[in-house]
């Protein structure tokens, strides 16, 4: 992970030695070099999404009130959206991702969680599935991804329920994600604590173009709105779809990825006349520089 990038960037590599010393760990010799069930877990993969997004995007070497309205980020790609906007130092947001992976792990035991991804399901069915498999459990729409894409979090036994009754209920299929906690659910209200204590002592400035946040699916520069919305977010659904439309009805025709190719394929189904580019490799960012 990022080993093919930071061999041609220097930035890139710039990028990762910050992490690396604001964590006082090399992550990135374990993005590089593994071992894959390390870097799985929540704590190391939510700092190292980031780093390498920020890679990508500091090679592109933008300005980015020059070249974009607004930033989006799906959960915690909303805090790479923030640092890439200026609200956050690269050092910070390294920090609050790790403790951020660190807390949403410890809310919930590992084996008492779990999510499934409901394909074919929109919205209003995905929320009926998981009313009907709670039995009084917590099991709730996390994710609203595409118009046939939608994530449920909850009790383990509710989403095995959900999981079960879910094809009987009109959904094509569902299936069980290999995460370690139901992110985005109230199970993860002690995260969401964790999150609102630090949070309260970190510099947090206005962002250079509006960011569409992910429990509002609304634009804000405001910094104390920012704030309450990451806490929110911990326990929140993230309105993907509803944030893509938006900004579609406010005029974005041209939606670019930042160092993933996953969102731009939500994003093409969500608003279909769009331009969608996903910038991962030195070759990805060359292109895109050319057009720009």
């Amino acid at each position: 992970m990022g080993a093919a990038l930071a061999g041609a960037s220097r930035a890139a590599n710039e990028v990762f030695a910050e992490v690396d010393e604001a964590l006082g760990q090399n992550l990135f010799r374990l993005m590089r070099d593994g071992p894959d069930e390390e870097l799985r877990l929540t704590e190391n993969a939510q700092p190292a999404i980031m780093a390498h997004s920020m890679g990508v995007f500091r090679t592109l070497g933008l300005q980015l009130a020059d070249v974009a309205s607004f930033v989006a980020g799906h959960s915690l790609g909303e805090y790479s959206a923030l640092c890439a906007a200026g609200s956050f130092d690269l050092a910070t947001t390294a920090k609050l991702l790790r403790l951020r992976g660190q807390a949403m792990q410890q809310a919930v035991p590992v084996g008492e969680g779990a999510m499934a991804a409901l394909l074919g399901a929109d919205l209003a069915l995905a929320q009926k599935i998981a009313d009907a498999a709670a039995g009084g459990q917590v099991c709730t729409v996390a994710n609203d991804n595409d118009p046939s894409q939608v994530v449920i979090s909850g009790a383990k036994t509710a989403i095995d329920r959900a999981v079960q009754i879910a094809k009987d209920m009109g959904a094509k299929r569902a299936v069980l994600l290999p995460v370690s906690a139901p992110f985005h659910c109230s199970l993860m209200q002690p995260a969401a604590e964790a999150m609102a204590d630090a949070l309260s002592y970190v510099v947090l400035g206005a962002p250079k173009v509006p960011l569409f946040a992910n429990v509002t699916a609304q634009p804000s520069t405001d910094a104390d709105t920012i704030r309450k919305q990451l806490v929110e977010q911990v326990t929140g659904m993230v309105r993907w779809r509803e944030s893509v439309s938006n900004m579609a009805d406010a005029g974005v025709d041209e939606f670019v990825e930042i160092g993933g190719k996953v969102l731009g394929a939500m994003v093409k189904r969500i608003a279909p006349d769009a331009k969608v580019t996903s910038v991962v490799t030195i070759e990805d960012i060359e292109a895109l520089a050319k057009e720009l």
